[in-house]
Order: C-alpha cells, then sequence, then structure tokens
C-alpha cells in the first residue's frame, strides 16, 4: 500500500485516490454491494440493448434513445467502478495523472449526456401523447440521431475546459485526494493557486446544463399533465399517465442524488466527508442500476419482448433434447 502521507512535489505524474476516509476499515464490506450494483448495472443495460437491438417492435424513437441512455450509463459506472474496486480491494490507490483527467472528463462529460438524453425522451413523451398524429412525422430517426448528436456533443464541448484547467495548476503539497475516483473539485482542491475560475466555470456548467434541461422537462410534462387530464375517459388518463411513470422515475433517479451531492459538496461544512463521498458514489451506481429495471418493469413492450427471448430459449433447451431423445437410435447417430 502507497504512502498517504503528503509529500512535496511539483506537477505529480500520480495520484493518490484515498478512497472513503475515516471508512478504510470498512472498505471491503462497502464494496459488497457497489460490487453487486455495478454488476446488475452492468447485465441489466446490456440486457436492454440487445432488446432492443434484436426485437423490431422497439424500433421507435423511444426505445431508441433508451439504449443510448444504456450506452451512457455504462461508461459512467465503467469509468469509475474497476478503478474503485482495485482501491477497496487490492489497496490499488496510485491512478496516473492522465488517467486521472481522462476519468474526470468521462464522468463529467457523460453526466451531461445523460441528462440531454433525459429531455429527448421527455420530448419523445410530449409529442407522442400531446401530437400523437405528428410523432412518426417529427421524431423520424434522423431525428433521432441528430438529437442524440446534440446531446452528446455538448456535454463533451462543455467539459472538456475541465481537465486542461486541472492541468495547468501546480500541485505543491500533496497528491492525496479524498476520494474514489478523481472528482473535479476533490482534484482541484489540491492545487497550489487560485482555482475560483474552476469553480465559477463548474457552477455555470452545472446551472446551464440542469437548469435548462430541468426547464424543458418540467415545461413538456406540464403540457403533458394539461393534455391528460383533458382526457374525457380515467381509463384513457391512467393508461396515458402509466406511459410517463418510467422516464419520471429516471428523472428522479437521476436528478435528485446528483443535485443533493453537488449541494452539500458546496453549502454544507457540517455533512462529513465520507457521507459526502458514499453519496457521489451512489449518483453514479445507483441510476445505472435502476434504469433497466424500471423500464424493463414498467415498460409493456419491454416486459414483454425479454419474456418471450427468455421463455423461447427455454423452450429449445427443453424441446430439443427431448426431441433428439424420441428419435429412433438410427437417426440420433447420422
Amino acid at each position: 500500500m502507497p504512502d498517504l502521507n503528503a509529500t512535496s512535489f511539483t506537477n505529480p505524474t500520480t495520484f493518490i485516490l484515498m478512497g472513503i476516509p475515516g471508512l478504510e476499515h470498512l472498505h471491503i464490506w462497502i464494496s459488497i454491494p457497489f460490487c453487486l450494483m455495478y454488476v446488475v448495472a452492468l447485465m441489466g443495460n446490456i440486457v436492454i440493448l440487445f432488446i432492443i437491438k434484436t426485437e423490431t417492435v422497439l424500433h421507435e424513437p423511444m426505445f431508441y434513445f433508451l439504449s443510448m441512455l444504456a450506452i451512457t450509463d455504462l461508461i459512467l459506472s465503467t469509468t469509475t467502478f474497476p478503478k474503485m474496486l482495485g482501491v477497496f480491494w487490492f489497496n490499488y490507490h496510485e491512478i496516473n495523472f492522465h488517467a486521472c483527467l481522462t476519468q474526470m472528463f468521462l464522468i463529467h462529460a457523460f453526466s451531461g449526456v445523460e441528462s440531454g438524453l433525459l429531455v429527448a425522451m421527455a420530448l419523445d413523451r410530449y409529442v407522442a401523447i400531446c401530437n400523437p398524429l405528428r410523432h412518426s412525422s417529427i421524431l423520424t430517426n434522423s431525428a433521432v440521431v441528430q438529437v442524440g448528436i446534440v446531446a452528446l456533443l455538448r456535454g463533451l464541448v462543455l467539459m472538456t475546459p475541465h481537465p486542461f484547467l486541472v492541468r495547468r495548476w501546480p500541485y505543491c503539497q500533496t497528491n492525496v485526494v479524498p476520494h474514489t475516483y478523481c472528482e473535479h473539485m476533490a482534484v482541484v482542491k489540491l492545487a497550489c493557486a487560485d482555482i475560483s475560475i474552476n469553480s465559477l466555470y463548474s457552477l455555470a456548467v452545472i446551472i446551464i446544463i440542469v437548469g435548462t434541461d430541468v426547464t424543458c422537462i418540467s415545461m413538456s410534462y406540464i403540457q403533458i399533465l394539461h393534455t391528460v387530464f383533458s382526457l374525457p375517459s380515467k381509463n384513457a388518463r391512467l393508461k396515458t399517465l402509466s406511459t410517463c411513470g418510467s422516464h419520471v422515475c429516471v428523472i428522479l433517479i437521476f436528478y435528485i442524488p446528483a443535485l443533493f451531492s453537488f449541494l452539500t459538496h458546496r453549502f454544507s461544512k457540517q455533512i462529513p466527508l465520507h457521507t459526502h463521498i458514499l453519496l457521489a458514489n451512489m449518483y453514479l451506481l445507483v441510476p445505472p442500476m435502476l434504469n433497466p429495471i424500471i423500464y424493463g418493469v414498467r415498460t409493456k413492450q419491454i416486459r414483454e419482448c425479454v419474456l418471450q427471448h427468455f421463455m423461447t430459449k427455454i423452450n429449445l433447451k427443453f424441446w430439443v433434447p427431448l426431441f433428439y431423445l424420441s428419435l429412433p437410435s438410427y437417426y440420433r447417430l447420422l
């Protein structure tokens, strides 16, 4: 295990990820639920991608956006968890300086991408419910691709200055990062310089992304609710609202932990550091784990396709050997 004491240096080649300060003796136990969440996230999102790709009935804008969300969740969780596991299980705390910057960029960029995709999915629900006759003409395949590219480019462009700003500062006191991954402000606070530009730019980006996206989502759902409650039938209202239930759950799971983590990091000094770090880890692991479960359980088309696919596999495994055993011995030898 590397020495975690502060050392005197300039422009480090490596950083030391401390893990969860104050809970080092519990790293093994903490890693167990984290590992289970990562496995569920990995398997769930891969299943979602496989089902959407193989089932032509799911080749619709909503499910294209869902596949983009699944890819984003895989990138977010895989960017952080393997290194986190190295810290927890093998006491491997070192991370290369450039690898740290890359991890930082991917985490913040694809968090922005995921927020943009949630807006796109809200737009899809708005058009499908408020203007259903024009849904296929508005959200064409090319339009879906363009929206996905815009969400990707926005996240990448807005977060590109972060690693460049971090790289230009001198680090003359310590290279020990009190975190499980290279979170932007946790790294920047180690610099021996005025980091107000980093803090202000980070705050501005969060306000732009979260403020814009939450406003767009809220406006979409205000229009959706207005349309839904104007329907004459109670059953029609409930059925229409149920189609939005999965998306609303995913929105809440993504934004509530993110905002809570951001607010406690900047404005609350009473919350212990290990509590903040645990919340930051949950923010990156819980949404990728729950998103495929929510869509798999609450979305009828996905649920039916998954059940049909796996029931077909089970039936083949049962009936093919049974059919083979029922053949005369002469045919079985061919």
